[in-house]
Protein backbone atom coordinates (compact mmCIF):
# COMPACT_ATOMS: atom_id res chain seq x y z
CA UNK A 1 0.00 0.00 0.00
CA UNK A 2 1.01 3.51 -0.64
CA UNK A 3 2.38 5.53 2.29
CA UNK A 4 -0.23 8.04 2.94
CA UNK A 5 1.84 9.88 5.63
CA UNK A 6 3.69 12.06 3.85
CA UNK A 7 0.72 14.04 2.19
CA UNK A 8 1.33 17.34 3.55
CA UNK A 9 -1.78 19.09 4.04
CA UNK A 10 -2.96 16.00 6.14
CA UNK A 11 -0.67 16.29 8.38
CA UNK A 12 -2.28 17.44 10.88
CA UNK A 13 -4.52 14.73 10.90
CA UNK A 14 -2.08 11.50 11.63
CA UNK A 15 -3.32 10.64 14.88
CA UNK A 16 -4.31 6.69 15.18
CA UNK A 17 -7.96 6.57 15.89
CA UNK A 18 -8.13 4.54 19.40
CA UNK A 19 -11.25 2.30 18.07
CA UNK A 20 -9.46 0.81 14.75
CA UNK A 21 -5.71 1.88 13.86
CA UNK A 22 -4.72 2.63 10.49
CA UNK A 23 -3.60 -0.52 8.37
CA UNK A 24 -6.07 -2.70 10.43
CA UNK A 25 -8.16 -5.67 8.24
CA UNK A 26 -10.76 -4.03 6.98
CA UNK A 27 -9.43 -0.28 6.78
CA UNK A 28 -7.32 -1.02 3.27
CA UNK A 29 -9.20 -1.81 0.47
CA UNK A 30 -7.48 -2.78 -2.32
CA UNK A 31 -8.26 -3.57 -6.19
CA UNK A 32 -6.12 -4.22 -9.41
CA UNK A 33 -8.47 -5.19 -12.54
CA UNK A 34 -7.21 -5.80 -15.97
CA UNK A 35 -9.05 -5.88 -18.96
CA UNK A 36 -7.69 -7.39 -22.58
CA UNK A 37 -9.72 -8.68 -25.74
CA UNK A 38 -10.04 -13.11 -25.39
CA UNK A 39 -9.25 -15.05 -28.49
CA UNK A 40 -12.39 -14.24 -29.85
CA UNK A 41 -11.36 -10.50 -29.91
CA UNK A 42 -13.87 -9.91 -27.38
CA UNK A 43 -13.25 -7.21 -24.79
CA UNK A 44 -13.54 -9.12 -20.80
CA UNK A 45 -12.25 -9.07 -17.24
CA UNK A 46 -9.17 -11.22 -17.54
CA UNK A 47 -7.32 -10.60 -14.17
CA UNK A 48 -8.46 -8.78 -10.63
CA UNK A 49 -7.62 -8.67 -6.96
CA UNK A 50 -9.40 -7.57 -4.34
CA UNK A 51 -8.93 -6.74 -0.53
CA UNK A 52 -12.02 -5.95 1.45
CA UNK A 53 -13.85 -3.37 1.88
CA UNK A 54 -13.36 -3.09 -1.87
CA UNK A 55 -15.19 -5.39 -4.07
CA UNK A 56 -15.99 -6.50 -7.71
CA UNK A 57 -18.09 -9.90 -8.79
CA UNK A 58 -17.61 -9.85 -12.16
CA UNK A 59 -18.22 -7.98 -15.43
CA UNK A 60 -21.76 -7.84 -17.09
CA UNK A 61 -22.91 -7.25 -20.24
CA UNK A 62 -25.78 -5.39 -20.83
CA UNK A 63 -24.63 -1.93 -22.92
CA UNK A 64 -27.45 -2.44 -25.55
CA UNK A 65 -25.23 -0.02 -27.75
CA UNK A 66 -21.86 -2.11 -27.18
CA UNK A 67 -22.98 -5.86 -25.97
CA UNK A 68 -19.09 -6.38 -26.06
CA UNK A 69 -18.48 -3.71 -23.66
CA UNK A 70 -17.87 -5.81 -19.88
CA UNK A 71 -19.47 -3.00 -17.27
CA UNK A 72 -17.64 -3.85 -13.60
CA UNK A 73 -19.45 -2.07 -10.73
CA UNK A 74 -16.85 -1.17 -7.63
CA UNK A 75 -18.91 -1.90 -4.15
CA UNK A 76 -18.20 -1.65 -0.36
CA UNK A 77 -18.47 -3.65 1.91
CA UNK A 78 -16.92 -1.26 4.62
CA UNK A 79 -19.94 1.63 4.43
CA UNK A 80 -19.10 4.85 4.79
CA UNK A 81 -15.19 5.81 4.42
CA UNK A 82 -14.48 6.50 8.22
CA UNK A 83 -11.21 7.41 10.33
CA UNK A 84 -7.86 6.26 8.80
CA UNK A 85 -9.45 4.22 5.60
CA UNK A 86 -6.75 3.65 2.96
CA UNK A 87 -7.86 2.64 -0.85
CA UNK A 88 -6.22 2.03 -3.66
CA UNK A 89 -7.79 1.23 -7.33
CA UNK A 90 -5.46 0.10 -10.73
CA UNK A 91 -7.31 -0.37 -13.75
CA UNK A 92 -5.05 -1.39 -16.70
CA UNK A 93 -6.81 -1.90 -20.18
CA UNK A 94 -4.37 -3.73 -22.66
CA UNK A 95 -4.30 -3.18 -26.31
CA UNK A 96 -7.42 -2.53 -28.08
CA UNK A 97 -9.84 -3.58 -25.31
CA UNK A 98 -12.83 -1.44 -23.76
CA UNK A 99 -14.38 -1.26 -20.54
CA UNK A 100 -17.02 0.36 -18.26
CA UNK A 101 -16.37 1.09 -14.75
CA UNK A 102 -18.80 2.65 -12.05
CA UNK A 103 -19.14 2.49 -8.50
CA UNK A 104 -22.48 0.64 -6.89
CA UNK A 105 -23.75 4.02 -4.37
CA UNK A 106 -22.12 6.96 -3.93
CA UNK A 107 -18.77 6.96 -1.81
CA UNK A 108 -19.69 8.52 1.86
CA UNK A 109 -17.38 10.27 4.01
CA UNK A 110 -18.31 9.96 7.45
CA UNK A 111 -16.99 12.52 10.47
CA UNK A 112 -13.76 12.01 11.70
CA UNK A 113 -12.06 13.27 14.92
CA UNK A 114 -8.13 11.94 14.46
CA UNK A 115 -6.98 11.35 10.77
CA UNK A 116 -8.31 11.34 7.42
CA UNK A 117 -9.40 8.89 4.38
CA UNK A 118 -7.33 8.45 1.65
CA UNK A 119 -7.74 7.17 -2.05
CA UNK A 120 -4.93 6.37 -4.48
CA UNK A 121 -5.72 5.27 -7.96
CA UNK A 122 -4.00 4.28 -11.24
CA UNK A 123 -5.17 4.55 -14.72
CA UNK A 124 -3.90 2.29 -17.85
CA UNK A 125 -4.53 2.13 -21.14
CA UNK A 126 -2.64 0.88 -23.94
CA UNK A 127 -2.60 1.13 -27.72
CA UNK A 128 -6.19 1.35 -29.26
CA UNK A 129 -7.81 1.10 -25.81
CA UNK A 130 -11.38 2.68 -24.37
CA UNK A 131 -12.10 2.98 -20.69
CA UNK A 132 -15.34 4.73 -19.00
CA UNK A 133 -15.29 5.72 -15.55
CA UNK A 134 -18.31 6.86 -14.41
CA UNK A 135 -18.51 6.74 -10.44
CA UNK A 136 -21.39 7.99 -8.23
CA UNK A 137 -21.01 10.94 -6.25
CA UNK A 138 -18.79 11.62 -3.26
CA UNK A 139 -20.57 13.52 -0.29
CA UNK A 140 -18.58 14.48 2.97
CA UNK A 141 -20.31 15.20 5.76
CA UNK A 142 -19.46 17.07 8.51
CA UNK A 143 -15.46 17.14 9.95
CA UNK A 144 -14.66 14.48 7.32
CA UNK A 145 -11.39 15.04 5.68
CA UNK A 146 -10.39 13.08 1.92
CA UNK A 147 -7.47 13.02 0.30
CA UNK A 148 -7.62 12.24 -3.17
CA UNK A 149 -4.42 11.20 -6.26
CA UNK A 150 -5.03 10.09 -9.46
CA UNK A 151 -2.29 9.35 -12.16
CA UNK A 152 -3.20 8.14 -15.95
CA UNK A 153 -0.38 6.75 -18.05
CA UNK A 154 -2.82 6.51 -21.31
CA UNK A 155 -1.37 5.51 -24.56
CA UNK A 156 -1.80 8.56 -27.51
CA UNK A 157 -4.06 6.20 -29.53
CA UNK A 158 -6.26 5.69 -26.17
CA UNK A 159 -9.37 6.77 -25.24
CA UNK A 160 -9.99 7.70 -21.35
CA UNK A 161 -13.20 9.03 -20.13
CA UNK A 162 -13.15 9.85 -16.06
CA UNK A 163 -15.25 11.53 -14.01
CA UNK A 164 -15.77 12.86 -10.53
CA UNK A 165 -18.19 14.06 -8.64
CA UNK A 166 -18.62 16.54 -5.69
CA UNK A 167 -21.70 17.48 -3.55
CA UNK A 168 -21.31 20.03 -0.67
CA UNK A 169 -22.09 17.74 2.17
CA UNK A 170 -25.67 15.67 3.08
CA UNK A 171 -28.45 17.41 1.21
CA UNK A 172 -31.06 16.89 3.81
CA UNK A 173 -28.94 17.25 6.87
CA UNK A 174 -29.05 21.11 8.57
CA UNK A 175 -25.56 22.55 8.69
CA UNK A 176 -23.58 20.21 6.53
CA UNK A 177 -23.23 22.74 3.58
CA UNK A 178 -19.57 23.17 3.55
CA UNK A 179 -18.94 22.16 6.90
CA UNK A 180 -16.09 19.28 5.70
CA UNK A 181 -12.60 20.01 7.29
CA UNK A 182 -10.81 19.01 4.32
CA UNK A 183 -11.17 17.76 0.95
CA UNK A 184 -7.57 17.69 -1.78
CA UNK A 185 -8.36 16.38 -4.96
CA UNK A 186 -4.99 15.64 -7.28
CA UNK A 187 -4.63 14.49 -10.97
CA UNK A 188 -1.76 14.21 -13.45
CA UNK A 189 -0.70 12.34 -16.85
CA UNK A 190 1.91 11.14 -18.42
CA UNK A 191 2.76 10.44 -21.63
CA UNK A 192 4.47 7.03 -22.88
CA UNK A 193 8.06 9.23 -22.38
CA UNK A 194 7.42 9.89 -19.02
CA UNK A 195 6.94 13.30 -19.53
CA UNK A 196 4.19 15.12 -17.43
CA UNK A 197 1.20 16.11 -19.75
CA UNK A 198 -1.20 17.89 -17.03
CA UNK A 199 -1.17 18.16 -13.49
CA UNK A 200 -3.98 19.50 -11.40
CA UNK A 201 -4.71 19.87 -7.96
CA UNK A 202 -7.28 21.69 -5.66
CA UNK A 203 -7.22 21.93 -1.89
CA UNK A 204 -10.22 22.89 -0.07
CA UNK A 205 -10.82 24.04 3.64
CA UNK A 206 -13.88 26.05 4.10
CA UNK A 207 -13.11 27.00 7.46
CA UNK A 208 -10.29 28.93 6.33
CA UNK A 209 -11.99 29.90 2.61
CA UNK A 210 -14.96 29.54 1.96
CA UNK A 211 -15.69 27.54 -1.46
CA UNK A 212 -18.89 29.83 -2.33
CA UNK A 213 -17.11 32.27 -3.92
CA UNK A 214 -17.16 33.81 -7.27
CA UNK A 215 -14.49 32.09 -9.62
CA UNK A 216 -14.89 29.09 -7.15
CA UNK A 217 -18.41 27.40 -6.75
CA UNK A 218 -20.39 30.87 -6.74
CA UNK A 219 -23.09 29.61 -5.06
CA UNK A 220 -23.47 25.97 -6.24
CA UNK A 221 -23.99 23.11 -4.25
CA UNK A 222 -22.00 20.45 -6.73
CA UNK A 223 -19.22 20.33 -9.00
CA UNK A 224 -18.03 17.25 -11.39
CA UNK A 225 -15.23 17.17 -13.23
CA UNK A 226 -14.24 14.69 -16.59
CA UNK A 227 -10.97 14.46 -17.79
CA UNK A 228 -11.09 12.99 -21.30
CA UNK A 229 -7.10 12.03 -22.83
CA UNK A 230 -7.95 10.87 -26.65
CA UNK A 231 -6.07 11.35 -29.93
CA UNK A 232 -5.94 15.23 -31.60
CA UNK A 233 -8.88 14.79 -34.01
CA UNK A 234 -11.19 12.97 -31.69
CA UNK A 235 -11.01 16.10 -29.02
CA UNK A 236 -10.79 18.55 -31.49
CA UNK A 237 -14.70 16.82 -32.81
CA UNK A 238 -15.45 16.33 -28.95
CA UNK A 239 -14.77 19.95 -28.47
CA UNK A 240 -16.77 21.39 -31.26
CA UNK A 241 -19.60 19.46 -30.36
CA UNK A 242 -19.86 19.89 -26.79
CA UNK A 243 -21.69 23.28 -25.80
CA UNK A 244 -21.02 25.31 -22.78
CA UNK A 245 -24.12 26.68 -20.91
CA UNK A 246 -25.45 28.96 -18.05
CA UNK A 247 -28.68 28.23 -17.37
CA UNK A 248 -30.30 29.57 -14.48
CA UNK A 249 -33.31 27.93 -14.23
CA UNK A 250 -31.55 24.39 -14.14
CA UNK A 251 -29.13 25.88 -11.99
CA UNK A 252 -26.25 24.35 -14.45
CA UNK A 253 -23.04 25.63 -15.85
CA UNK A 254 -21.24 24.06 -17.97
CA UNK A 255 -17.21 23.75 -18.86
CA UNK A 256 -14.80 22.73 -21.64
CA UNK A 257 -11.25 23.01 -22.01
CA UNK A 258 -8.40 21.81 -23.61
CA UNK A 259 -5.53 20.24 -21.59
CA UNK A 260 -2.06 20.88 -22.72
CA UNK A 261 -0.06 19.72 -25.39
CA UNK A 262 -2.93 18.09 -27.31
CA UNK A 263 -3.33 15.63 -24.93
CA UNK A 264 -7.32 16.35 -24.37
CA UNK A 265 -9.94 17.89 -22.87
CA UNK A 266 -11.10 18.76 -19.17
CA UNK A 267 -15.21 19.01 -18.86
CA UNK A 268 -16.43 20.73 -15.87
CA UNK A 269 -20.06 21.41 -14.74
CA UNK A 270 -21.78 23.48 -11.59
CA UNK A 271 -24.83 22.72 -10.28
CA UNK A 272 -27.56 22.48 -7.48
CA UNK A 273 -28.36 18.85 -7.77
CA UNK A 274 -26.43 15.48 -7.96
CA UNK A 275 -29.16 14.42 -10.76
CA UNK A 276 -28.91 17.19 -13.19
CA UNK A 277 -25.26 17.63 -12.32
CA UNK A 278 -24.81 13.46 -13.05
CA UNK A 279 -27.22 13.76 -16.61
CA UNK A 280 -24.99 16.69 -17.86
CA UNK A 281 -21.86 14.50 -17.29
CA UNK A 282 -23.56 11.18 -18.65
CA UNK A 283 -24.58 13.63 -22.35
CA UNK A 284 -20.72 14.89 -22.29
CA UNK A 285 -20.05 11.08 -22.03
CA UNK A 286 -21.85 10.31 -24.97
CA UNK A 287 -20.60 12.62 -27.23
CA UNK A 288 -17.17 11.41 -26.50
CA UNK A 289 -18.39 7.75 -27.55
CA UNK A 290 -19.85 8.67 -30.15
CA UNK A 291 -16.97 10.51 -31.54
CA UNK A 292 -14.83 7.61 -30.57
CA UNK A 293 -16.67 4.29 -30.93
CA UNK A 294 -19.57 5.63 -33.22
CA UNK A 295 -22.40 5.08 -30.43
CA UNK A 296 -23.95 6.86 -27.59
CA UNK A 297 -24.53 6.27 -23.79
CA UNK A 298 -27.49 4.58 -22.99
CA UNK A 299 -29.84 5.63 -20.96
CA UNK A 300 -29.23 5.77 -17.33
CA UNK A 301 -30.80 2.96 -15.16
CA UNK A 302 -34.42 4.65 -13.65
CA UNK A 303 -33.25 3.19 -10.35
CA UNK A 304 -29.86 4.86 -10.41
Amino acid sequence: MTDFSAVREMTPYLSDPPAMAVGTPGKSGYLRLGFELDASGRSILRDWERRAPLIVQQALYFDEQLPDLPCVYILSSGGPNVDGDRYEQHITVRRGASAHVSTGAATKLAAMRYNFSALRQTFRLEAGAYLEFLPEPTIPCRRTRFWSDTEFRVDPSATLFYSEIYLAGRRHHEGERFAYDLLSVASRAYGPDERLLFREKFVIRPAFRSPETRGAMGGYDVFANAVVLTPPACAEAIYAATECISDPQRQLATGILRLPDGCGLSFRVLGMDSGTVKQAVRDFCSTVRRTVKGRPLPPEFPWR
